[in-house]
């Protein structure tokens, strides 16, 4: 018997390993909105010039979008001849297989989107930096339905609209914020399933999902809150106040970071002086409680996110890398890396993106820093390098302003 247990649950995992589907970054920071790939098998040290690189698609459009990535499709966004466009191309050797007008051109900190579109392999959902939140055809780049964030009563932001949809079963969830609040869509129709009141204009973050309480709940952060709203039906949860709202004086221009959540531990954090913040979350039954942990400044995130690895939460401050314990806050180690960006993980490693253009591969260790390869991608433009790494199918995509770089990580 126990042969027979051990042979099914080696065939499960070979199955779950071989779907390629399971290796799709679909949404914004992976399938499961956290950041962590599930590839394996990749190198664990790179040349050094970088990984071999696979192709580079030039003139996709101007902006900052980063991209998702389903079956042999490689979607993001761009600007150009004064439209912003939805653009499909080809996972094998980046050539563009249509492009779709879906807004207005323009915004702050130059033109062009800066929302990474998501997708379920037959419907792309995306958000213009205007506010125009489009479905189309995966196949064909035909648009489905067409809704827009201030009409479900958001306002824009300052630096205009930079979230990322979530694509969850058969929803599209995005947070117009001030009336609108967080509004839940039917993914086929772009009709309005549920909206949940949130205290608070949107900013720049996107939404996290998370499992508490037996409740599956998406995480919403605004300037002036953070809230758990059941999936099913769009009910608050629970509501906290981030530390930053107690500071006197204290002027938070950008809130863009998306909240990370594991094991009752909430994490949030944003830049301009505002430092982390993180809270104990507990609920049964449907009813919740939300504490305050820890706060500091050791881990301010202006932009690019965090993620959990194990017991740890990674991210850059303002010029460093850093490796934080979850629960506690206490800083293990932190290093100048390639300064502030974003973070990736993938099969033990953490793939770190620079604003100002260098890639680096880091053993994702709390015991010290290790790293295992650096390069630099030329930068083409923009004011910074803010699109997320990628890791799908053994392939790591970069994009730069109006260039997208893919790489190869499996290991020969």
């Amino acid at each position: 018997m126990r042969l027979i247990a051990l042979c099914v649950l080696l065939a499960a995992q070979a199955s779950k390993t071989s779907d390629p589907k399971a290796l799709d970054w679909f949404q914004f920071r992976g399938p499961n909105r956290d950041g962590l790939s599930n590839d394996t098998g990749l190198l664990q040290q790179w040349p050094s010039s970088g990984p071999p690189q696979l192709w580079k698609a030039a003139g996709i459009g101007t902006g900052y979008s980063g991209v998702c990535v389903s079956g042999n499709r490689v979607f993001t966004l761009g600007e150009s001849n004064g439209k912003s466009f939805l653009v499909a191309s080809n996972v094998a050797d980046g050539k563009m297989l249509w492009k779709t007008p879906i807004g207005a051109p323009g915004g702050d900190r130059g033109a062009g989107p800066r929302s990474t579109p998501a997708t379920d392999g037959a419907i792309v959902v995306a958000l213009s930096q205007a506010g125009e939140l489009v479905g189309v055809q995966a196949a064909t780049g035909r648009q489905i339905w067409a809704n827009n964030m201030e009409r479900m009563g958001g306002q824009r932001p300052n630096f205009w609209w930079s979230e990322s949809p979530l694509i969850d079963g058969n929803l599209v969830v995005v947070t117009p914020g001030g009336s609108g609040g967080v509004v839940a869509l039917a993914k086929v129709s772009g009709q309005r399933v549920w909206q949940a009141k949130v205290k608070g204009e949107a900013h720049y973050t996107s939404l996290a999902v998370a499992e508490i309480g037996g409740i599956r709940q998406y995480l919403a952060l605004t300037h002036d809150s953070v809230s758990g709203i059941a999936a099913r039906n769009g009910a608050i949860a629970w509501t906290a106040e981030p530390a930053w709202r107690k500071e006197a004086g204290l002027q938070v221009n950008a809130v863009a970071a998306t909240p990370v959540y594991k094991d009752g531990t909430l994490f949030i954090s944003a830049g301009y002086g505002a430092g982390h913040s993180a809270f104990r979350v507990a609920g049964a039954g449907g009813r919740f409680q939300i504490l305050d942990a820890y706060k500091g400044k050791e881990l301010e995130n202006h932009h690019g996110g965090m993620i959990v690895v194990g017991d740890h939460v990674y991210g850059t401050n303002n010029t460093a890398l850093v490796c934080m314990e979850l629960k506690t806050g206490k800083v293990l180690w932190q290093n100048r890396c390639v300064g502030k960006g974003s973070v990736a993980f993938a099969d033990g490693h953490l793939i770190v993106r620079g604003e100002q253009g260098g890639v680096a591969l880091v053993e994702a260790s709390p015991a010290a820093y290790k790293e295992k390869g650096q390069f630099n991608v030329t930068r083409s433009g923009g004011e910074g390098a803010w699109a997320n790494p990628v890791v799908s199918g053994g392939k790591l995509y970069i994009r730069d302003w109006d260039n997208l770089f893919c790489y190869d990580l499996k290991a020969k």
